[in-house]
């Protein structure tokens, strides 16, 4: 329950400035009283006057008169009084641009725009503040005179904007006015021309200016023209590819303004709220470096006010939720007691008073007792911050490894952290200190480098394989064009080098992945980077989400990062055993189908705009072979059959118009393009479509209906085989359907066992032939494999006409269940299947994986060592040829 009586009792008795204020606006007083603030504060903002300056300062008055008694009250919380100043404040510029356009040049305000920042932009403006924005106009709708020039112009609306709200006269003011945020505002005018400031931002910014545009907001003036301003440097503000040499400056400046305001550090009388260890700074600091790091790939985390980014922040696993909870309670503690430090004289301080009489004011002011418990209402909040953030701000030292620039004391260092050959350990160092390699050639990049060399030095040392870890780094670095933002993260986050060592040395793939698209890292800051992707419908809306509004080329660019970054932390997943491989399989494979079908929609949307719709008639995509199963590995191409409904001889309505076959078979090359073709991102998938009907020699996109009848009348028996992996992944829920029912009518028609089963056994010899094992962990097509697997299931499946599931391990636990397979059959089949995935990223060649590898296969599939994976893969494929034995006979290729 608000108490006024006493709240307007402690300030008369407290605060100067609030005495004199309520002994001047007793009618706004009386309103708070028999009205309550809302009432009053419509009173303050109504006031008008011919003197514009006049006037925003009278409504200043009553504005900080009511939110001073609401917030001594504890009628308004500090959301309330922050966004009521912080509304004041656009209305008061507003009005200022108004008044500045209209007696200059007579004409209605318009092309000239403020850019709110810091903790205007936040809505989060404090009881005594000035406001830092920057001013921008429109050269081409700007009013001016005839002999005047836009920007003189824009000048001189600008001083008079600033001379209308900052100027002291008998009223007081309306707000200070900082226009020191502006690009280098010793030079610069006070109005930039919006396409000169996109120019600046987009190129030539600074570190603390990226952190300041996090809380920018188009306040007043011509808000379409700060709107487009804004949308335009967003890239610079929220970059996808994270930029920890920023932040690492950011935070060495903050670490600098501990060290520089010494007087202000240490709690007690003096104590900065601000700026001191444990203060408002360092909360927002906390945030904002937070959102620097996943905001670019998080919009969600893009928001201007502290404590929601702080929220955001938690949701998405960013911080831990206590730490959210911790610093955002402490942050509306130090902000309460700010403004009360501010209300006392409407100065603009931040530091508790020296002398026990003003701090024992500033208590009863706040409703407390003294000085000692207005200190002990924010010394554990201060110490609780102060502790978060110098874990945030500790520097990497290189855990007291220094690197000799001398070759034998660094030969020697070397061997000691655990290099076998430290001599050729040297020799790569000395070629990375050489100059010679793009990466590392800068001095920004040199100075990144070796401060983040004894960390990566230490980390290899201690890879499960030191020496290949060694050698795929050096691979990495001579691959790359630039490395400064790599080592910047590196020295950010020392946690992902243990994670970079493990890929170096277990994973060729990812290592290899890694040296094409070093960003791909990045994605492994995030909290959630070990935790499996959504289901299908959550991709495809994500993705979706990513694509929305961007033109054709850029919808393909996204896709491939989106499932690049995906894939590439399912792999690490994988590596470090924090999912089980076969939920990783089926990630990969859902993965995949959420890009089909975002993309196979923005091709059909971009078709349409010239060649328009077949009515009656869409495409329709069946998918077969692994994706079919979902079951995908890291480099399964995808197995597609393009097929659209409707009649056949029907026309499209566009512009230019095509037969309903050509339509279509049009349309399925630019969907097979769109997933196929590498980009300015790089490649996406493979797609093979010669699984459809009369394979090479048929029509690429044929009629649904012909489709059937090739099914009833033509297909070979091996088609039928591939058609039990069948899965309709795009098309609406009639189209799927439909072609469900073909599937289905195809799969339970009758057949000759006996043709049947020469037909399925010729088919696998004559696939041996062409296809034989790449090594001796190729248990995809070694004799009893994977392949050997299927062709069994397959053949049960189309003679029982049972367990006609796409999914392989749901029709071996069937078909066993009907006892057509020993229950072993579905161990025996996850098991290779296992093996294939992690083969596929640890062995792509299928050779025996290193040492410090095997330990990874083993963990993966389930086993306690490469022994038991050996023998059980033995045990496997003799189950397997025993399953073909007895149902197709004796294996003899």
């Amino acid at each position: 329950m608000a108490d006024i009586a006493s709240a307007l009792s402690r300030a008369k008795a407290n605060s100067p400035f609030l005495e004199g204020l309520i002994d001047k606006h007793g009618d706004i007083v009386k309103k708070i009283e028999d009205d309550g603030f809302g009432a009053a504060l419509a009173q303050a903002l109504a006031f008008e006057d011919s003197d514009t300056g006049k006037m925003l300062r009278i409504r200043r008055q009553g504005v900080a008169l009511v939110t001073a008694i609401a917030d001594l009250s504890g009628a308004w919380d500090l959301t309330r009084v922050t966004r009521v100043l912080s509304d004041f404040a656009d209305s008061a510029l507003d009005t200022a641009i108004t008044q500045a356009i209209r007696e200059r040049y007579d004409q209605e305000p318009r092309g000239f725009a403020v850019i709110a920042l810091g903790k205007h932009g936040g809505r989060e403006l404090n009881y005594s503040s000035d406001i830092d924005p920057i001013f921008l106009y429109d050269p081409e709708v700007l009013p001016h005179r005839e002999r005047e020039d836009a920007g003189e112009a824009a000048v001189r609306i600008g001083k008079r904007v600033i001379e209308l709200l900052n100027n002291r006269d008998e009223n007081g003011y309306v707000f200070r006015v900082d226009m020191r945020l502006r690009p280098t505002p010793e030079v610069s005018p006070i109005a930039l021309p919006v396409g000169g400031a996109i120019s600046y931002y987009e190129s030539s910014a600074l570190a603390w200016e990226q952190a300041a545009f996090i809380r920018a907001r188009a306040c007043a003036g011509d808000h379409k023209l700060g709107q487009y301003f804004l949308g335009s440097i967003q890239s610079f503000i929220w970059r996808r590819s994270l930029d920890f040499g920023q932040i690492e400056n950011i935070r060495k400046m903050t670490l600098q303004i501990r060290s520089h305001f010494s007087a202000g550090q240490e709690f007690g009388s003096g104590y900065d709220l601000k700026k001191g260890r444990g203060g408002i700074r360092e909360c927002e600091f906390f945030a904002q470096a937070h959102q620097l790091i996943h905001g670019g790939r998080n919009p969600e985390l893009r928001l201007a006010d502290t404590r929601a980014a702080l929220g955001a922040l938690a949701d998405a696993g960013a911080i831990q939720a206590k730490t959210a909870g911790v610093i955002a309670t402490a942050y509306e503690k130090l902000r309460l007691w700010e403004h009360r430090l501010q209300m006392v004289d409407d100065r603009q301080t931040h530091s508790l008073p020296e002398g026990d009489e003003a701090l024992n004011i500033l208590a009863r002011l706040g409703g407390l007792q003294d000085s000692a418990e207005l200190l002990d209402d924010l010394r554990p909040h201060i110490g609780a911050v102060a502790e978060i953030y110098d874990d945030l701000a500790i520097d990497s030292d290189g855990g007291g490894l220094s690197l000799s620039s001398e070759q034998e004391p660094l030969k020697k260092q070397l061997g000691d952290i655990g290099f076998a050959n430290p001599a050729e350990a040297q020799r790569r160092i000395s070629r990375w200190r050489s100059g010679k390699l793009p990466a590392i050639r800068s001095e920004s990049a040199v100075a990144a480098f070796e401060a983040v060399l004894p960390d990566i030095i230490k980390a290899l040392a201690s890879a499960p394989d030191p020496e290949k870890a060694l050698a795929r780094f050096d691979n990495l670095i001579e691959r790359l064009p630039s490395a400064i933002n790599f080592f910047h993260l590196l020295l950010a986050r020392p946690a992902l080098l243990q994670l970079l060592a493990d890929i170096l040395s277990y994973a060729p793939t990812l290592a290899d992945a890694l040296s094409s698209k070093i960003d791909l890292l990045d994605r492994l800051v995030d909290a959630s980077a070990l935790e499996l992707p959504g289901n299908v419908a959550e991709l495809i809306s994500e993705l979706a989400g990513k694509c929305a509004d961007l033109p054709y080329e850029m919808k393909l660019d996204t896709a491939r990062d989106f499932v690049g970054e995906h894939r590439f932390a399912l792999g690490v997943q994988l590596i470090e055993g924090q999912q089980f491989t076969l939920s990783v399989a089926r990630s990969y494979a859902h993965l995949a189908e959420a890009a089909l079908n975002v993309l196979t929609a923005a091709a059909v949307e971009e078709f349409e705009k010239r060649h328009g719709k077949v009515a009656g008639g869409e495409l329709v995509v069946l998918a077969l072979g692994r994706l079919g199963g979902e079951a995908l590995t890291h480099a399964s191409d995808l197995d597609l059959v393009f097929l659209f409904t409707g009649s056949f001889d029907a026309e499209s309505d566009g512009e230019k118009r095509l037969g309903a076959t050509q339509y279509f078979n049009r349309l399925a090359q630019r969907v097979v393009a769109a997933l196929s073709v590498p980009t300015a991102s790089g490649a996406l998938y493979e797609v093979d479509t010669r699984l459809r009907p009369s394979g090479e020699q048929g029509l690429l996109c044929a009629s649904l209906d012909s489709f059937a009848k090739y099914q009833r009348e033509q297909a070979w028996t091996w088609e039928h085989m591939a058609l039990t992996r069948g899965r309709p992944v795009f098309g609406s829920a009639a189209a799927r359907r439909e072609l469900q029912n073909v599937i289905e009518t195809t799969l339970r028609s009758d057949r000759d066992s006996r043709k049947l089963q020469k037909e399925v056994i010729e088919m696998r010899r004559e696939m041996a032939k062409h296809k034989s094992p790449q090594g001796d962990l190729d248990v995809k097509l070694l004799p009893g494999g994977l392949v050997d697997l299927e062709f069994i299931i397959h053949f049960l499946q189309l003679r029982e006409q049972v367990a006609l599931y796409p999914q392989l391990t749901k029709a071996a636990d069937e078909l066993a269940a009907l006892n057509h397979l020993p229950n072993e059959t579905l161990f025996a089949h996850d098991l290779l299947t296992k093996m294939l995935v992690t083969i596929r990223l640890v062995a792509p060649d299928c050779s025996e994986p290193p040492e410090a590898a095997r330990e990874v296969v083993a963990r993966a599939v389930g086993l306690k060592d490469w022994q038991a994976v050996r023998a059980a893969i033995e045990e496997a494929r003799k189950l397997i040829l025993g399953e073909w034995k007895r149902h197709l006979g004796t294996r003899d290729f």
